[in-house]
């Protein structure tokens, strides 16, 4: 036996959920099935409470809304419980740092929110024309090189605003971030609406501000509003941004509402004006005081700690990409890869012993559809890799090549064209399959989206898959769009070039192939594929992109993981309504 500090268990933070929240919920729904709610007004209202429509009849998806991705053990009993009544036994992790679920019943919406909010989850302003969920680095506070931790920051920002007078009323989502980590970002800022990164100046705090970033059909690198806010100032910038865009977003034409749009529309130098326009009447209103929420406590208390004479098999694999050290000497962060961002009940209810035995008392997830147990003693990590096999959940892989991301898709989304999860347990498979790519194409990841939208962020994938449909003999079959090179840095996101249409039985091949030549180029990063002229590769996949009416096999019109022959089936998408 041994001991080491550990930290103590989180006393719990303060939960986001207002019970009068769920309350108007079912009296707006009451009223809704009284026909004194309109059906338009009826879902705008829904969405704000974070409930989407499916294309399936009678169903819905619930966001829960975990800001900065902190979960701590009372939550995580809620989302089992979710889970495991309305949610078919899982939840699933998005690239935004939340747990949705799919496939709810309709009369079981108000239980599965009441639960939520007993745990102090909410799900308000998760969906709709809002300010949505505040993501952030999980190794906020454990990074070695972030300036200081910006939690406090990132939940004083959540709480300041989720309610606020201008959150809800928007003219489009404003998808916010923050983050600390020099020399990249973690917290993907440079592809949101608005967003924050810490710095350091003259022995001063505070952050550089951008905006204006975005996926979808437009993508956009954020830009730099003001190179230094003080952290003292950060509600007051927050709210200026949030304020421009509440008067000069498009109110008319959703499809170019964003915050992007309304920069483009007017141009960086009139934004900007607007935006220093608008810090200055906020002081002049008093300002906008920054209040730190109490954060648990740091380690102080000492364990005997259980050891393990000799590691598991599979131990090293595990630990190579699943544990990183942290600022704090004799301390890890383990990164807990879950397939395609799935946690079933079982895997969350294991979960909750394990944080407060090995870790700070709370978990968070990440924008790569993973979770996150930061403060394990270095010494304990054989034992937690011993735990987390008993749960399914010592996977090797972690943030690697074959830690897939993909949106839903099809299964249940309105606007996507393909059934993306059935492509990416697929590339999951293969890759997972051959480790000899995967530890040689170092710099790269792989994801996918169902439609054009980019939730998959296939925008910014090493290789990036998107779903759509070609004719073949007259009848639809499903493709992937193929993008190469995409992804964030330190001061600016690259976007995938486009470099063909592939059918979906072929995605894998183009996979392989593509890794081969990225490997026998001996190229060591996503910038490779913006060095290789378009026009090559193109040619290198030239044959798999092929799809002749005498060549097609009946697969070819099924897309993955489905049974039936492809259609397209889109409609209106609530994420635009």
């Amino acid at each position: 036996m041994s001991v080491v500090d550990v930290p103590q268990p989180s006393p719990g933070r303060l939960g986001f959920a207002r019970h009068e929240d769920v309350d108007l919920f079912v009296t707006k729904l009451e009223a809704f099935e009284r026909g004194e709610v309109s059906p338009d007004d009826w879902r705008s209202f829904r969405l704000l409470n974070g409930v989407y429509g499916q294309r399936q009849d009678g169903v819905n998806m619930i966001r829960a809304k975990l800001p900065a991705g902190i979960v701590t053990p009372a939550q995580l009993e809620a989302l089992a419980v979710v889970a495991e009544r309305f949610g078919g036994g899982k939840g699933h992790v998005t690239t935004r740092q939340n747990v949705q679920y799919h496939f709810v019943p309709q009369a079981d919406v108000e239980d599965a929110l009441r639960i939520l909010a007993d745990s102090g989850i909410t799900t308000k302003e998760a969906c709709g024309h809002s300010v949505r969920n505040w993501t952030c680095c999980p190794f906020a506070g454990v990074a070695k090189d972030e300036p200081f931790d910006p939690t406090p920051y990132v939940e004083a920002l959540a709480r300041h605003l989720l309610r606020g007078k201008y959150s809800s009323t928007l003219p489009r989502k404003l998808k916010p971030s923050l983050g600390g980590c020099c020399g990249t970002d973690c917290s993907q800022a440079f592809i949101n609406d608005l967003g924050f990164l810490a710095r350091s100046r003259d022995g001063q705090i505070g952050f550089q501000l951008l905006a204006g970033g975005g996926l979808s059909t437009l993508r956009r690198s954020a830009l730099v509003v003001e190179d230094f806010v003080p952290a003292a100032e950060l509600l007051e910038a927050s709210d200026a941004v949030i304020r421009v865009f509440h008067r000069i977003g498009n109110r008319n034409n959703k499809a170019k509402a964003r915050l992007k749009w309304a920069i483009d529309k007017i141009g960086v130098p009139a934004f900007l004006a607007e935006y220093t326009a608008e810090r200055a009447k906020i002081r002049e209103e008093g300002g906008v005081p920054l209040v730190l929420p109490v954060q648990p406590a740091p380690a102080t208390r000492r364990v005997p700690l259980a050891q393990v004479a000799d590691p598991d098999p599979g131990y090293a694999a595990w630990a190579a990409d699943a544990v990183r050290p942290q600022k704090q000497p004799g301390f890890s962060a383990v990164v807990i890869r879950l397939i395609l961002g799935d946690i079933t009940t079982a895997q969350l209810r294991g979960l909750i012993p394990l944080v407060t035995t090995y870790g700070e008392g709370e978990l968070r997830t990440t924008n790569e559809q993973n979770l996150v147990l930061r403060y394990v003693p270095d010494a304990r990590l054989p034992a937690l890799h011993r735990e987390l096999a008993r749960l399914g959940l010592a996977l090797a892989g972690a943030n690697s090549l074959s830690d897939v991301t993909s949106c839903p898709g099809a299964s249940s989304c309105k606007l996507a064209v393909t059934a993306s999860r059935g492509l990416g347990a697929q590339l999951t498979e293969l890759l997972d399959r051959r480790p000899d790519l995967v530890s040689a194409a170092k710099g790269l990841d792989v994801k996918i989206s169902g439609c054009p939208h980019g939730c998959g962020q296939h925008y910014i994938a090493g290789i990036g898959f998107q779903g759509g449909m070609r004719k073949v003999a007259g009848r639809p079959a499903p493709q992937y769009l193929v993008y190469v090179g995409g992804g964030v840095g330190a001061d600016r996101a690259d976007f995938g070039k486009l470099i063909g249409k592939v059918p979906v039985r072929r995605a894998a091949a183009t996979v392989e192939r593509l890794l081969e030549f990225y490997i026998a180029e001996k190229a060591t990063s996503r910038a490779f594929w913006h060095s290789v002229p378009a026009d090559r590769l193109r040619t290198l996949i030239a044959d798999l992109t092929e799809l002749k009416e005498a060549d097609a096999i009946e697969e070819d019109f099924i897309d993955l993981g489905q049974t039936m022959a492809f259609e397209v089936q889109t409609s209106e998408g609530e994420c635009s309504a």
